[in-house]
């Protein structure tokens, strides 16, 4: 089946209140301290069983992006790691939020996003195998390279019954001290690996709490409804911190923002809470994944049940 079957149309954007105070924490940081993060969630729910990609941060300085993992559940709550991969494995400084894609062949995907050492470039490399665990060897190859100009990173995977979707994040390098801008740019491919960029997808909007930058964080496909949920921030001094808010598909490949604000934040300062991904269920409703700001400054990997 497809990694996210489309349409979708029983999953509806999430109501906040019910998002935080209804959540179950599925991963912690291994430090309680700001810089330490378990987050970047990328779910799937494959004949039953839950899989669950994450990436795992230490704080600038003692290594940021140390490895992604992925692990197993048979209740979306509570997980097993099955495969961890670091960012040595990869020649990268640091790594990202994955992507966990089952194919409609049944293989599995891992496309994982690279920082390249000693510069503000990100890519975006794959792992693909017949099963999770051997995704421990497979063979990194570039499908994201961005270029001098540009790094690309943090996916969002998607087939839409006839082709491959992607949205990913491009940071323009043209000033190095402002490289955490981006812009989420929509791609498409025959077969998830050699990809044609389409256009810009969502913008921040000027004088809005998402000027600085937008990042999808979730698509789902509902036809001429076809919403996401995306990161965003105001200013520099936000990054790392973003809020959610949701926009709407309106053509030509192109998104418009909802709402004066953000959909979605933590109870806790700075108020981060981002990379929403979400699993429709068989029998209806969703599950969601996020990752958000605890009280004590780290971030969590949380989990909610929604009707819809």
């Amino acid at each position: 089946m497809p990694s996210h079957p489309a349409p979708t149309s029983l999953v509806r954007p999430p109501v906040a209140d019910r998002f935080w105070a209804d959540a179950a924490v599925v991963l912690e940081p291994e430090d309680p301290r700001p810089g330490s993060w378990a987050g970047g969630p990328s779910a799937q729910l494959v004949d039953g069983t839950w899989w669950l990609a994450a990436r795992l941060r230490r704080p600038v300085g003692e290594g940021r992006g140390f490895a992604n993992v992925v692990s197993r559940s048979d209740d979306g709550v509570r997980f097993a790691p099955v495969v961890a991969v670091g960012k040595d494995r990869f020649g990268a400084e640091s790594l990202e939020r994955p992507a966990l894609v089952h194919t409609p062949e049944g293989r599995w995907r891992l496309y994982v996003s690279c920082a390249t050492p000693g510069t503000k470039h990100w890519r975006v490399d794959l792992l693909e195998a017949a099963t999770v665990e051997e995704l421990a060897t497979a063979e990194p190859r570039t499908v994201l390279p961005g270029s001098a100009a540009e790094g690309v990173k943090d996916p969002v995977v998607r087939h839409d019954g006839r082709q491959w979707n992607l949205w990913a994040s491009v940071h323009p390098l043209d000033d190095p001290d402002a490289t955490d801008r981006m812009t989420t740019e929509h791609a498409t491919s025959p077969d998830g690996i050699a990809w044609t960029w389409r256009g810009t997808a969502l913008a921040g909007t000027p004088g809005s709490w998402d000027a600085r930058g937008v990042r999808f964080a979730t698509v789902v496909l509902d036809g001429d409804r076809t919403w996401a949920l995306y990161d965003g921030r105001a200013a520099a001094g936000e990054n790392w911190e973003e809020r959610t808010g949701l926009a709407t598909a309106v053509g030509d490949g192109r998104f418009a923002t909802v709402g004066d604000g953000p959909l979605l934040q933590s109870p806790h300062p700075p108020h981060g809470l981002r990379y929403a991904d979400v699993v429709p269920l068989p029998g209806g409703g969703a599950r969601w994944f996020y990752e958000a700001t605890r009280a004590d400054g780290a971030h969590e990997l949380r989990t909610v049940l929604l009707d819809g």
